[in-house]
């Protein structure tokens, strides 16, 4: 196909975003975030509703905020006291979708040396998430309760518009809807409004390619499996 040589530059962007989750000791510039996230707004939204919310935490705000989330995960009772803002995940898992999620959740346990039944590394791998995987930048993204599904899809355009955005500035991400568990948490440290719902944090900053956890690439089903050509 005679595409534009542009393409290139939009596809690998792309195709190179995978999860992180062991970043380098960099700052990121704030300029570069407000410059990734104006790119990011222009997501299409119906009627131009534009759902999204973000807080951009780093320094002493990331770090707090991680720390108040950490200690309630690490404490069994008052964990099991946090339940997510949102159903993410089916109630009942079933095939294929369970199938996915155990491949690649054994092959980043594989890497990252933790067998089957190490509950303590798992729970400690776990709470890395709330520390952002020591990103320099961790994003807490927010929408408006009151807004229908439709929003939320609208939502998922934006939230990848800044992780390619991030991706071709040279910088990487990890969605991370393991926040969700502790909104209450979240809204009391950052002061949400009555009507905000956590979607989601981010951690955003420069990839630690020594990490071995990095080097996980997850597989994707072809074009075939997913896609039915009608009229073609």
């Amino acid at each position: 196909m005679d595409y534009p040589h542009s393409y290139r530059f939009v596809d690998d962007a792309i195709i190179s975003r995978h999860s992180i989750r062991a970043f380098l000791d960099r700052p990121v510039d704030r300029a570069i975030v407000e410059d990734i996230l104006e790119v990011a707004s222009r997501a299409p939204s119906g009627t131009n509703m534009q759902p999204w919310s973000v807080r951009v935490l780093a320094g002493e705000a990331k770090q707090r905020l991680s720390e108040r989330v950490v200690a309630v995960f690490d404490d069994p009772a008052q964990s099991a006291e946090h339940t997510e803002e949102y159903p993410y995940y089916p109630k009942q898992w079933f095939s294929p979708y369970i199938d996915r999620r155990r491949t690649v959740g054994f092959a980043l346990y594989r890497l990252l040396g933790i067998g089957k039944g190490e509950k303590d590394k798992m729970h400690a791998q776990h709470a890395r998430n709330y520390r952002f995987f020591d990103a320099p930048v961790g994003l807490i993204f927010t929408i408006d309760r009151r807004l229908e599904v439709g929003s939320w899809l609208d939502y998922g355009m934006f939230l990848q518009n800044v992780m390619v955005a991030a991706r071709a500035r040279g910088l990487d991400t990890c969605p991370q809807a393991a926040f969700t568990q502790f909104h209450r948490v979240i809204a009391e440290e950052l002061s949400l409004g009555e009507h905000e719902a956590v979607v989601c944090g981010m951690a955003l900053g420069y990839a630690d390619m020594s990490a071995p956890e990095n080097t996980l690439i997850t597989e994707r089903e072809p074009v075939g499996q997913f896609a039915q050509f009608v009229g073609w």
